[in-house]
């Protein structure tokens, strides 16, 4: 772990001396912040993203997906009050609500919020329209570590401090669910399963989530996120703490782009909830990825064609109480592809992927993709 955090810590300050010559503040934008920011003279807003994937393992049958289509309503009551939603529909048949929450400005820099939101933790859970990610398929850190897309039911505040360059949220959430029907918490996907997504949630005890995002040097962001609670059981022994760190890094300098993420994960009570429920839950997980990405195509036109590169190192067995470690649980990716922006909020994306783990037996798979994205 401590070469871990010495290997991002490093990416991210050689990053900030770098970002000194930068010449543009990059703004991030997602697709409710673009809703809450089309102002008074517009009350209502229609946009979405949809995600349509090809995926062929080496030596294996290909699936093609339409991944995900989502569709995105706001609604603003007047200069304070709005209203966003989002539908999704997942692989065509499953159909999910990804946000539907209450804004209300209670300054022109903070604004309450209450509904389902996103938590926020890392990059690709709050930013994962097609066109702001490289690769076909979100990182899987954001899928086995945070996991993407991950929402709940809470309320809390949104806003900036523009003096100190500063961007912060602070949410109580109901938390994950212990057991959601007869899936558990643990394995290869950590807390995944105990998403509740807004569904009927079981709450009993607020869970804490906060982050705060600096952008006081041109081209680059910086987040520190936190998050701290207990599962919902309903039933002894079930009961888990959880408390999660993550740091993230994003810097664009004319054709080239970075960003980096660190995620650890605690959990208090893993061993007593693997004996009640027969489950494999680590007490500790962790994930990290770098990415560095370079436009081929001149900076005056209006397509960009970028080249990328990804490593990924995750594990949520990266402690363990009572059980024997899953080797299996520790992967590394790479990720090396091309994203093909046609026009503002079209790509098309292809990508080559190596998936390894720590077993000693284990060979290595691969992974071919395509896909196509749009945002709008």
């Amino acid at each position: 772990m401590k070469k871990t955090v010495l290997l991002f810590a490093i990416g991210v300050f050689s990053t900030i001396a770098y970002a000194q010559q930068s010449e543009d503040l990059i703004v991030y934008e997602n697709t409710s912040q673009r809703v809450l920011d089309t102002g008074s003279d517009q009350k209502v807003t229609i946009g979405g993203y949809a995600q349509i994937d090809y995926n062929q393992p080496e030596g294996g049958n290909g699936k093609m997906d339409v991944h995900r289509m989502v569709m995105l309503l706001g609604y603003q009551f007047n200069e304070k009050a709005q209203f966003v939603t989002e539908i999704e529909y997942e692989h065509v048949k499953e159909v999910y609500v990804e946000q539907a929450f209450l804004n209300y400005n209670v300054l022109d820099n903070m604004s309450v919020r209450g509904g389902l939101m996103l938590v926020p933790m890392g990059i690709v859970n709050e930013y994962h329209e097609p066109t702001t990610f490289n690769g076909v398929e979100r990182p899987n850190v954001d899928k086995s570590i945070i996991p993407t897309t991950w929402r709940e039911i809470g309320i809390g505040l949104n806003g900036r401090i523009d003096e100190a360059s500063l961007k912060y949220q602070a949410y109580i959430f109901n938390g994950f669910v212990s057991k959601n029907d007869s899936k558990l918490l643990g394995g290869k996907n950590g807390l995944r399963n105990g998403r509740q997504k807004g569904a009927e949630s079981t709450f009993n005890k607020p869970n804490f989530s906060a982050k705060v995002d600096y952008y006081g040097i041109q081209g680059l962001k910086l987040g520190l996120a936190a998050y701290a609670g207990h599962s919902e059981a309903e039933y002894a022994g079930s009961n888990v703490g959880i408390k999660m760190l993550g740091l993230d890094a994003r810097y664009a300098y004319q054709r080239f782009s970075a960003r980096g993420q660190f995620i650890q994960t605690y959990i208090e009570g893993a061993a007593a909830y693997n004996t009640a429920n027969s489950s494999d839950l680590g007490s500790q997980m962790k994930g990290w990825y770098v990415e560095g990405a370079y436009n081929l195509l001149p900076l005056d036109h209006e397509q960009a064609l970028t080249a990328f590169l990804r490593y990924e190192n995750y594990d949520t067995h990266a402690a363990v109480e009572g059980l024997t470690e899953n080797l299996g649980y520790d992967r590394n990716d790479i990720t090396v592809g091309l994203s093909y922006l046609v026009a503002p909020g079209a790509v098309v994306k292809a990508d080559y992927q190596w998936f390894d783990n720590a077993k000693p037996e284990n060979v290595v798979s691969k992974q071919f993709n395509f896909g196509i994205g749009v945002w709008f």
